[in-house]
């Protein structure tokens, strides 16, 4: 991948750079700011280097339309505190608005185009539709630099087509990105550990699959451990289960079991009556959950069965919550996998967490992001590399 050490001189040339931007919001304040600090050092080292930046974005899914709702202004106020100077936000996001603004930038001074999201050519299934748009972003700078990493496994025009029309190269974060994963899957420190959660197995099959062929252990944990659960027998009460892929995973099972790779089970779950954060949690074996229980944490037991298994590995990649951490009686098995990847990384393994809501997780319970080797910024993205997939917005660079 070309880098922006490839491009040359970039004083003075006006620099298009795909951040990503999507954080969460309460209202118009901004809950968790990791992915606008992650874009920090790559707009940093434009601005140092007198480039006149432009950046595009997406928050949120207004579905092509203009929506005030997933406007990027509180990520402009943000980005421009982090910065310690001004960040102008563009009224819109190829118009001429933004083209007014762009001729406008001085050198060093950072424009944010309005959520790219707003024009429905952005996600378009049409390649001609997408072409136009990147041949419009195109018009406003002269180099493209791709540094949103969240959504390089998207074929979008700010993403994808836009590569096609500027001279192009990776930003630092996704050339981070790129490099870290590639460590955890190209000839790993072994043992290698990989943890998954989330909620649906379905959503993680391809990388499951892939992982039976690389990996030493599975830790699985989540809303999809019940679908594991049924696969072996147990009942599991009121939990998430998707019925249509217990025959899948117990093919997995199987599969693991034949090529000597551990997938390591729950042996008890934190359940409570409802989904609810003061629902009341008691502890059971997982081999016997009350049939009016909901699954809403892995239990103590295996929260120190996990700790044990990622610390004694050399590389640990961890995507999924184990447990609905937002409520502090179900967060035990989420900060139990969290503090044993923190003890690794000092023992010197090198540790990924995977984006999403793992990344989130860290910062909600409150560990220094320093103690994980990575932390990812691309949940969707990040499963697709571990899948072995071809990520567009990387190979239309490559």
């Amino acid at each position: 991948m070309l880098t922006i050490d490839d491009l040359g001189d970039l004083r003075g040339k006006r620099v298009l750079v795909r951040s990503d931007f999507n954080v969460p919001l309460d209202g118009s304040t901004i809950t968790d700011d990791g992915r606008i600090r992650a874009a920090l050092p790559t707009l940093r080292r434009l601005v140092d280097a007198g480039a006149k930046v432009i950046v595009t974005a997406h928050l949120g899914r207004p579905k092509g339309a203009v929506d005030p709702a997933f406007s990027l202004g509180p990520v402009a106020s943000r980005l421009g505190e982090l910065l310690e100077a001004p960040v102008t936000l563009a009224p819109d996001t190829v118009g001429e608005g933004a083209k007014a603004a762009a001729a406008e930038l001085a050198e060093g001074q950072v424009l944010l185009l309005e959520n790219i999201r707003f024009d429905a050519r952005e996600t378009s299934k049409n390649d001609a539709e997408r072409a136009e748009l990147a041949k419009d972003l195109a018009g406003l700078a002269e180099v493209f630099v791709s540094d949103g990493f969240g959504v390089v496994h998207r074929k979008q025009a700010s993403v994808y087509d836009i590569a096609k029309e500027l001279p192009s190269a990776v930003g630092s974060l996704v050339q981070t990105e790129v490099e870290a994963l590639r460590r955890a899957t190209v000839d790993p420190g072994r043992p290698y550990v990989v943890v998954l959660g989330g909620s649906k197995v379905s959503d993680k099959l391809g990388v499951i699959a892939n992982l039976l062929t690389k990996a030493d252990r599975l830790l699985i944990g989540g809303g999809m451990v019940f679908t594991f659960l049924a696969a072996q027998g147990y009942r599991v009460g009121s939990s998430l289960l998707e019925e249509d892929q217990i025959e899948v995973v117990k093919g997995y099972l199987d599969t693991a079991a034949d090529r000597g790779v551990e997938i390591l089970l729950p042996t008890d779950i934190v359940v409570a009556p409802e989904f609810k954060a003061d629902s009341p949690a008691t502890v059971v074996p997982a081999a016997d959950m009350p049939a009016d229980q909901i699954g809403l944490d892995i239990g103590p037991d295996s929260g120190a069965a996990f700790g044990a298994a990622i610390r004694e590995a050399k590389t640990v990649v961890w995507n999924g919550p184990m447990g609905v951490f937002e409520f502090d009686a179900f967060a035990d098995g989420t900060k139990a996998v969290a503090e044993a990847m923190v003890d690794a990384t000092a023992e010197g393994a090198f540790t990924i967490v995977g984006g999403g809501d793992s990344a989130a997780a860290v910062r909600t319970l409150g560990f220094d992001e320093g103690g994980f080797s990575h932390i990812s910024t691309g949940g969707g993205a990040s499963l697709e590399f571990l899948e072995g997939k071809t990520l567009p917005g990387i190979d239309v660079l490559n």
